[in-house]
């Protein structure tokens, strides 16, 4: 950030009087700027038949990841609720219509500033299409998931628990889905070769 959104005028990174980390404020007009983690909501739309669940996934049409798979999920938008985000991005980016259940899983990704929240669903039907950050969409059972090709940690780690929870309501260890929270952390990344 350059400049204030209030005034115009340039901004200076300080640590404001009572608080504790550097905020853009603005050198004119003594705006605080809070810059605040962004929240990424989502579906795992299922379609349940002879008892096998099948999840309907979308390929990205868009950067970053394009060409992989994710569940359809996207930025909250001011105005709305949680799950309010979680239907809008499925019909968005999978034409489908859901009926919302639960929130499943809460995944903070800090090193993004992003915390990423996904919430149980039901397919109504049948009849879904990609939208235009989708290169196509299809349902998937747990065997047939593009494991290698998911585009983020949270999507995959969405998943596994979903199927996870999945085996333990069936061996009866469970009578229902359970509320995850996890963090993401960033991925090591392997050393360079020497030249």
């Amino acid at each position: 950030m350059n400049f204030c959104s209030e005034c115009g005028h340039a901004v200076a990174l300080a640590i404001p009087e009572g608080d504790n980390r550097p905020r853009h404020v603005c050198t004119q007009c003594g705006t605080i700027h809070y810059q605040n983690p962004k929240m990424v909501i989502g579906s795992i739309p299922v379609w349940e038949e002879d008892g096998t669940p099948r999840v309907l996934l979308c390929r990205r049409a868009i950067e970053p990841r394009h060409g992989y798979w994710t569940l359809p999920a996207g930025f909250m938008e001011n105005g709305e609720t949680t799950s309010e985000a979680a239907v809008r991005e499925t019909e968005e980016e999978a034409g489908a219509n859901i009926e919302i259940g639960n929130l499943f899983s809460l995944l903070n990704v800090a090193h993004v500033h992003q915390v990423h929240m996904f919430y149980l669903a039901r397919l109504l039907d049948l009849d879904f299409a990609p939208g235009e950050e989708s290169l196509e969409v299809q349902l998937f059972a747990e065997r047939d998931i593009p494991w290698d090709d998911l585009a983020f940690p949270t999507i995959r780690t969405t998943l596994e628990l979903f199927f996870a929870d999945r085996v333990k309501m069936r061996e009866g260890v469970s009578r229902s889905y359970g509320v995850h929270s996890h963090d993401i952390r960033r991925p090591m990344i392997a050393p360079r070769e020497p030249d």
